[in-house]
């Protein structure tokens, strides 16, 4: 599956598609000890400018998207698994206006909710969209292991923390995820 751009529904920058994409994923129901490693990696992206791109819907990739959006600049494209509603454009003006974020979806305004279907369609999109990918945190089984299955993900580097749920990314050849430059001496 390749989806062009010009096939999608968009709300703000649309350069942002020409940058490198850094996907965010991470199951919904995910311990808390993950919380502090994936903001190491968030604040990572953040300092070198990296484009996230994510369907921001479990509380983790939500607390994340709060976090990039309180950045001078950092690149967002925000993939919905619905259209994109009238209200979206007030919630979201200033990131929108600054050009750092990007609404995406494959539906029209008339999908208004959620559905497993649409939510597995977005996942795949944003798994299309993205140069690389960061799954902190795999509930065996889920969402996320099914999209593993994806020829999407076939050739896109894929980050991950270092625990036993972990075990299908490993085995598929991601790589622990360990903070690098300024900071590495954070990772304790």
């Amino acid at each position: 599956m390749y989806t062009a751009p010009a096939e999608l529904h968009t709300l703000g920058n649309k350069a942002l598609f020409r940058l490198p994409k850094r996907a965010f994923f991470c199951s919904r129901d995910y311990p808390a000890d993950i919380e502090r490693p994936t903001l190491l990696w968030a604040m990572e992206q953040r300092y070198r400018g990296h484009c996230v791109l994510s369907g921001f819907h479990s509380r983790l990739e939500q607390a994340m998207l709060r976090y990039f959006l309180h950045g001078e600049w950092q690149p967002v494209i925000y993939v919905l698994g619905r259209g994109i509603q009238p209200g979206i454009r007030f919630d979201y003006e200033t990131p929108v206006a600054a050009g750092r974020l990007l609404f995406v979806t494959p539906f029209g305004p008339e999908i208004q909710t959620v559905t497993q279907e649409t939510a597995d369609i977005r996942n795949l999109l944003v798994a299309d969209l993205a140069d690389q990918f960061f799954i902190p945190f795999l509930t065996p089984s889920g969402n996320l292991h099914r999209l593993l299955r994806s020829e999407l993900l076939q050739d896109k580097p894929i980050l991950t923390l270092d625990r036993p749920e972990n075990q299908p990314l490993l085995a598929i050849g991601a790589q622990v995820f360990r903070p690098g430059g300024v900071f590495s001496h954070l990772d304790r």
